[in-house]
């Protein structure tokens, strides 16, 4: 897989066993741009190309699409469709995605036409990110292949463009290596990450962060810490709960925001027991816990001027000799009670915990994530997630970081006719609402009620959550799907806090 990627100039282009060049497609044909070379990998280079010649053999205008020359004695030739544009970020995460697919070798060399784009460092970035996010493979974790991109112009790229390439090559490491990080614990068998490993790997990840601070709560500190939800959810189950709690504080923070992560890292549903076909992906019920640590890795890698806490309760739920029964009342953190009519809803009864924790951390936000509701799924398939929001101006910032993260989300309602579905006559309140109706927006209207009325949003992922093919640069199996929009979100709240200054000065 490819582990790495750096910028290089075209006279570093000889040690290169695939050399990819992308194009796009107007009226006029197939566009190369003046700035690549005109003889490649022993090929000469016309500046336009017929259409239906590369059309014939799998180059199109849908992005990603390639046509390929390779020979024994050289390098490969590759040319990979951008669209009409070279000023879509998806269309190069695409692009790269390809050219990590159709790589023969150890070195791949992706050729950045500089001129042409308006946004240097945003097209790296991408790039970058398509092609580390495609090259992911849990069975090969050793493999390791290197990404080389090459900023042209004519006659030589700006330094200022130059170094905008390299900006974005940085980034798109950082935030590709801690999602493929979040990715491949996922994909470990339940079996191998009960919840006090996962808690282990978390720690040794963002113990080489710098300003992070760590503390992994035992089950003693999270009873002391009344934490009723997850120790409920938990008692089933012979391995002990875990809860990560971390906190990136850089100086100078213009704002905070807590993120909290559904960890269950195998959900048999307890007592009311899933099908045997139902249980064959639950170790991807933990995902939410490990998109919100690799969001706080990226952020703190990346130095952004937010502070973030991060928490994620982490436990299993199996169906053992004192696990919870359908009935049973829990009392959560904040003193507020739930009745338990279904086991297998319990996601929301650990993230009830998880958010009163959050809210007492005094955020300015709380977002959480989770594998939830088979209802998200039943709603926006396999390919769209979810999200809920308290506040229009935090939905427009979700909906905004989702576009520009190339994670569809799409915003369900908070609709408070569907508060009595959850009303429970033992208890404050009940943890499933009406049978095969509004099951997402049951459980959002529940979570809410432990936000104390801040801007909050929730992310449902239950869908998106694992791929059962690979698309583009999403592999099969774990997506962690969330993680890039979410730190797009975060950038948006830093350059937002920015923008308030300079109008206050």
């Amino acid at each position: 897989m490819i582990k790495e990627a750096r910028v290089v100039t075209v006279d570093d282009l000889a040690p290169a066993t695939t050399v990819v060049v992308p194009v796009i497609f107007d009226e006029d044909g197939v566009l190369i741009a003046e700035a690549i070379p005109a003889s490649l990998c022993g090929h000469e280079l016309a500046r336009s190309l017929d259409a239906e010649w590369c059309a014939q053999r799998g180059l199109s205008e849908t992005p990603g699409s390639s046509l390929s020359w390779s020979s024994p004695d050289r390098a490969s030739l590759v040319l990979v469709s951008l669209g009409s544009s070279y000023n879509h970020p998806e269309s190069f995460r695409l692009a790269g995605a390809s050219a990590a697919q159709c790589a023969h070798g150890d070195l791949v060399s992706f050729l950045l036409p500089t001129d042409a784009i308006e946004f240097p460092a945003e097209a790296a970035q991408a790039l970058v990110e398509g092609a580390l996010l495609a090259s992911y493979d849990y069975k090969k974790p050793d493999e390791d292949r290197r990404l080389e991109v090459v900023p042209l112009g004519v006659p030589l790229p700006s330094v200022a463009d130059h170094d905008d390439v390299a900006e974005g090559v940085r980034r798109g490491v950082v935030v590709a290596d801690a999602v493929n990080w979040a990715k491949r614990l996922i994909d470990t068998p339940a079996g191998e990450l009960a919840p006090k490993e996962m808690a282990k790997r978390v720690a040794e990840r963002l113990g080489a962060d710098d300003s992070v601070k760590v503390e992994i709560w035992t089950e003693s500190k999270i009873r002391d810490e009344r934490l009723g939800g997850l120790l409920g959810v938990g008692a089933g189950s012979a391995q002990p709960t875990r809860l990560v709690y971390a906190i990136y504080q850089p100086e100078g923070a213009v704002a905070h925001v807590a993120l909290v992560g559904k960890g269950v890292t195998f959900d048999s549903g307890g007592l009311s027991i899933k099908s045997g076909d139902g249980m064959m992906a639950m170790k991807t019920d933990m995902s939410g816990a490990a998109i919100v640590m690799a969001v706080l890795s990226i952020v703190a890698r990346l130095g952004l001027a937010v502070r973030v806490t991060a928490i994620a309760p982490m436990t299993e739920n199996l169906s053992g000799d004192r696990a919870l029964k359908p009935g049973d009342v829990l009392t959560i953190r904040n003193g507020m009670t739930i009745e338990v009519l279904n086991t297998d809803a319990e996601g929301r009864l650990i993230l009830a915990d998880g958010l009163s924790l959050a809210v007492e951390a005094n955020p300015d936000a709380i977002v959480d994530v989770a594998t939830l509701t088979g209802a998200q799924r039943v709603a926006l398939g396999d390919e769209v997630g979810a999200f809920f929001a308290s506040t229009d101006e935090l939905a427009e910032m979700i909906d905004e970081a989702s576009r520009r993260s190339g994670e569809p989300l799409w915003r369900l309602p908070l609709e408070p006719r569907y508060e009595k579905h959850i009303q429970s006559s033992v208890a404050d309140m009940q943890n499933v609402g009406k049978p095969s109706t509004a099951g997402a927006i049951s459980a959002a209207l529940l979570l809410q009620r432990f936000v104390d009325g801040r801007p909050w949003a929730h992310l449902d992922i239950a869908g998106p959550g694992r791929a059962d093919a690979t698309r583009g640069y999403v592999t099969k199996g774990a997506t962690a799907f969330g993680a890039r929009a979410l730190v797009e979100f975060l950038e948006q709240v830093v350059a937002n806090a920015a923008d308030v200054a300079a109008v206050d000065v």
